[in-house]
C-alpha cells in the first residue's frame, strides 16, 4: 500500500466516521470493513451490504458482500440487482473514496432493487397452515387405529406400581369402595367349585 494510498483510505475513514455518528444503521466492522443496513427490522425488504477495502482501494473497487446472515431472506434475484447497481456506480468513483457514495445511492433505488422480493406469509395463513398440520396429524391417529382395529395398548404396571397408586388413592381419604373385593367366580373355579349348587357368585366389601 502506497503512502498515498493509506492516506486516502485514513481520511475517508474519518470521513465515514463523522457523517454516520448517531445512525444506527452504519457500523464500521474493522478499519477497512463497513455495513450499511437499509429498511426496518423485521422487514422482508430490508437488507444489509457489506463493503470491504483492499490495499488497493480507492485506485480499485472494494468487494461489496450480501451473503451475510442478515440477508438470508433475500432471494438470489434481488441480491444479483443490488450488486449489479453497486458494481456499476463504483467504476464511476475509482480513485474516489465511495464508500459513502455507495451507501447513499441505494436510499432512492429500494423499491426498485426490491421487486421480487415476496412479503412475510401472513398471520392468518399461519394459522391455517397450523390447523391444517393438527388436523392432518389427527386424521393419522384415526387411520392408524382403523387399520390396526385396536385401541393403543396401556402401559401394564407392577404390582408395587398399583400398590403405590392405591396408596395414594387413600391419602386423601377413605379408598373406593370395592377396592379390597375378591373375584369369588375366579377363586371357585381354581377350587373345582364353580358348578355346586348352582350357587351365585356374590361380592362383599370389606
Amino acid at each position: 500500500m502506497s503512502e498515498d494510498v493509506k492516506q486516502m483510505q485514513d481520511d475517508e475513514r474519518e470521513a465515514l466516521v463523522s457523517i454516520y455518528e448517531g445512525d444506527e444503521a452504519f457500523k464500521q466492522v474493522n478499519p477497512t470493513t463497513f455495513q450499511y443496513k437499509y429498511g426496518a427490522e423485521g422487514d422482508e425488504h430490508t437488507f444489509l451490504v457489506e463493503v470491504t477495502w483492499s490495499a488497493e482501494y480507492p485506485n480499485e473497487a472494494p468487494t461489496i458482500n450480501l451473503n451475510v446472515f442478515y440477508n438470508q431472506h433475500l432471494v438470489d434475484a434481488v441480491k444479483e440487482k443490488v450488486l449489479k447497481a453497486l458494481h456499476e456506480e463504483a467504476e464511476q468513483w475509482l480513485g474516489c473514496g465511495m464508500t459513502y457514495t455507495l451507501f447513499e445511492c441505494l436510499k432512492d433505488r429500494i423499491e426498485e432493487l426490491m421487486e421480487g422480493q415476496p412479503q412475510h406469509v401472513s398471520d392468518d395463513e399461519s394459522s391455517e397452515s397450523e390447523e391444517s398440520d393438527e388436523s392432518d396429524e389427527s386424521d393419522a391417529d384415526i387411520g392408524n387405529l382403523s387399520i390396526s382395529g385396536q385401541a393403543p395398548k396401556k402401559e401394564k404396571l407392577t404390582k408395587a406400581q398399583k400398590r403405590r397408586q392405591w396408596d395414594q388413592a387413600a391419602v386423601g381419604g377413605d379408598r373406593p369402595r370395592g377396592w379390597n373385593w375378591v373375584d369369588i367366580v375366579k377363586h371357585l373355579s381354581q377350587c373345582g367349585k364353580g358348578d355346586e349348587a348352582g350357587a351365585v357368585p356374590q361380592h362383599y366389601d370389606g
